[in-house]
Formats: structure tokens, sequence, C-alpha cells
């Protein structure tokens, strides 16, 4: 038995940071109904079509194990229908703008004052409150905000992060705080209202950066690969031209390298090279003499060594390596679930239990579960084609309505 068979969740959501949360929820046994729009439903299905040319790669990440129910909550009916699912589910998680559901009739007071056990989840770019309670929050202007994009980067050049890593970031907590909630409510009865918005989420991921700054007065320094505070912790060249990231955390590791893999035990005891903090203040001169070495072995030669002597390193993988890595081949991380656009490739989640295997039913169509689930609510043959007839609902066999 998955963790969380027999917990409901309705999800008024869309793209990432809240589908994100929900579908790791879905992972562990949860039944998840995704709410969406009628007119297209969450946008994220359409950020690309790059899976099986149909299917956007956002969409077909986040939102495998869920139930798709197409509502226009513009309607009466529509925010009746919605209230059935509420009324029925232990966690409501939301990502509309802050108010706006509210404005709906899902305020988190509103639902709790109606049933106390439970769980509502409002997430947001800044929050409730605050002078940036109605910004627009989008991925990469969080990393701007909260500082992350400030050290990253070259020195020349700061980058925001290739994941959206402020969505992530806010739906790992969205995810961690129902766990939370759940297992309070199992003790108490007591559900919860919880607020986490994207600010926060990388703000905490950015405290040790921040440290440094309230402390110090100055900020961390963008190193493209480097590490600000160790050294050596960065990509070397090879003979055969693929870099090698080494990253050597103390000096017990840096006197390994030393002498497995540098052939040079004199360094271990140099003033110049035998701290840390002296490499640090000469990064130049133990880049310069790692690279040195390095780039006389070829890759395989080079990591063997490396292994040898407990050195730490990795290979600088693109997509096409991370595809073909061996340890998901030799871990079984690989499976295949079912789409809109056919059969697609995924990795099972991280967290692995022993005596049971994650959740990874397909991705959804647009409406795809709407007439089931309005079944489930007691609707007749006829109730479900006024519902549709009228536009409150959307059934997957419909075509998109006219723009």
């Amino acid at each position: 038995m998955l963790p969380l068979e027999g917990i409901t969740v309705v999800a008024l959501e869309q793209a990432v940071a809240a589908p994100f949360a929900t579908r790791q929820l879905a992972d562990l046994g949860a039944r998840v109904i995704k709410v969406e729009r009628v007119d297209g439903g969450d946008f994220a299905r359409a950020y690309d079509a790059d899976v099986r040319g149909g299917l956007g790669t956002h969409f077909a990440w986040l939102n495998r194990s869920k139930e798709s129910v197409a509502l226009d909550l513009k309607r009466d009916e529509g925010r009746a229908i919605l209230a059935e699912l509420v009324a029925g589910a232990d966690v409501f998680l939301q990502n509309l703008a802050p108010g706006a559901a509210a404005r709906l009739g899902f305020g988190a007071d509103g639902l709790r004052a109606r049933d106390p056990r439970l769980i509502v989840v409002d997430m947001s770019g800044y929050g409730t409150r605050g002078p940036y309670r109605d910004k627009r929050a989008y991925d990469m202007l969080v990393q701007a905000e909260a500082g992350l994009i400030s050290v990253t980067g070259t020195p020349e050049t700061p980058v925001k992060a290739g994941s959206p890593l402020a969505d992530i970031a806010a739906g790992m907590y969205a995810f961690s705080g129902t766990l939370a909630a759940l297992v309070r409510r199992g003790t108490t009865g007591e559900g919860a209202a919880i607020e986490v918005t994207m600010f926060d989420a990388v703000a905490e991921w950015m405290s040790q950066a921040m440290y440094t700054t309230l402390y110090t007065g100055s900020v961390p320094p963008r190193t493209r690969l480097s590490h600000p505070v160790i050294s050596p912790y960065d990509a070397y060249p090879t003979a055969d031209g693929v870099d090698v990231v080494i990253g050597v955390q103390n000096d017990r590791g840096w006197a390994a390298m030393a002498d497995g893999v540098l052939d040079r035990p004199d360094l271990v005891t140099d003033p110049e090279y035998a701290t840390n903090q002296a490499r640090v203040r000469n990064r130049e001169k133990v880049d310069a003499i790692v690279a040195g070495v390095t780039s006389s072995m070829d890759r395989e030669e080079l990591m063997r060594r490396l292994d040898e002597a407990g050195v730490a390193n990795a290979s600088l993988n693109d997509g096409h390596g991370l595809i073909a890595h061996p340890q998901l081949a030799e871990r079984d991380r690989w499976r295949e679930v079912g789409s809109p656009v056919g059969p697609i490739r995924a990795i099972r989640p991280p967290i692995t239990f022993a005596d049971v295997e994650a959740r990874m039913d397909p991705v959804p169509a647009l409406g795809e579960h709407t007439e089931a689930v309005l079944r489930e609510l007691g609707r007749d043959d006829a109730a479900i084609a006024r519902l549709s007839g009228s536009g409150t609902v959307r059934l997957h066999a419909e075509p998109p309505p006219a723009p």
C-alpha cells in the first residue's frame, strides 16, 4: 500500500510549482483531481509540443497520475461543482493569483470554517501581504528578486539556473508542508491553512550566501562552475577534450589528490596550498597545476585515478549523457507511462519505498475525467449533457472551443 492511498487532493493549479507538489502526492498514492480551465486547460500543456510532437514537456513531467476535470469557474454551476469536490477532499491546493481563490469562494478561512479537517495550501509568488503581493512572479523573476541569479554565472554575466528552481523549491515545500499537515491531522484531527511562496522558498535556499553578506558585508562572487570558498572545485580539461568536474572538500582530499593524481606530494605541506583557505586565495595557481596534469590524461584514465585516490569527481554530462546514464539503467529507474500523445518514457520518483513502487499512471488529456467525476457527484446523462452544452464543463471527447 502506498502511504497516501485514501487521501484525496483537489488542485486548482497551473504552470509548475503547484503541479510539482501535487504530482509528488500522486506518486505516493493520493488521488489528485486537477481542475483546469475549459478553454485550453493548464497553460503548461502548450508551453511547447516537444513530447512526441504534441505535448508540452513541463506538462508531461508534472501531471502524470492525475485526473483532469475541466470547469468554467466563472459560472455558478462550475463553482458549485468545485465546492462539491472540495467537500469530499482531504487537501485543497491552489496557485491562482493572490486573492483569486477567495474571490471565487475558496479562501482558506471559509473552507476550513466549513470543514476543520481540511488542509488548504495556498501557493503564490510573494504571499498575501507585503508590497510585492500583486507582483507577477515567474520563475526567472523570483530567482532575480531572491538573489539566486546574482550568485550564478560568470563574473561578467549573471544567469538564471537552467531548471525552474524557484518553482521546484516552492513545490517541494508545499509537498512537505502537506505531508506534515496530514501527520498532524492524524494526531489532532485538525486540518491546516498553509501558505508557500516562491520567494520565501528561494530565500531559504539562499541562506548560506545571505550569511556571507550579513556578516562580511560582501556578496559571494559569481565563479562559473567553481565554488567561492572551496578549491579546487571546477571542471578541468582532459586530453580527449571532455571536461571532468573535480571537487576537493577538505585538506585530506587535497592530500589524496596531490599524492595520488598530481604526483606532487610537496603540495600537501606547501603553505600556499596546504589548507583550503590558502588554496582559495591562490585559486588561479591551484587550477593551473590541476589542469596541467588533467590535460595530459584522457577522461577514462583521469576518472580512474581520481576514483582510486578517493577524490570526488563527475562527468560533465548533458541531456544525452543523463538519458544514457548507467546508474539509471542499472537501478531500473526508467518506466513508460501513457499520455494523450502515446506512451512516453519517465524516470521513477526519487522517493523509493522498498516494499511498493510509486504510482506512475498516465498523463491526462484535458477533461479526460470530467464525466466520470460528475457521475461520482450524482450527475446523470441529462445533467452532464446540459453542463457540457452550456460550457460549464468540458468533456474529453469535445473539440477545443472556438477562439
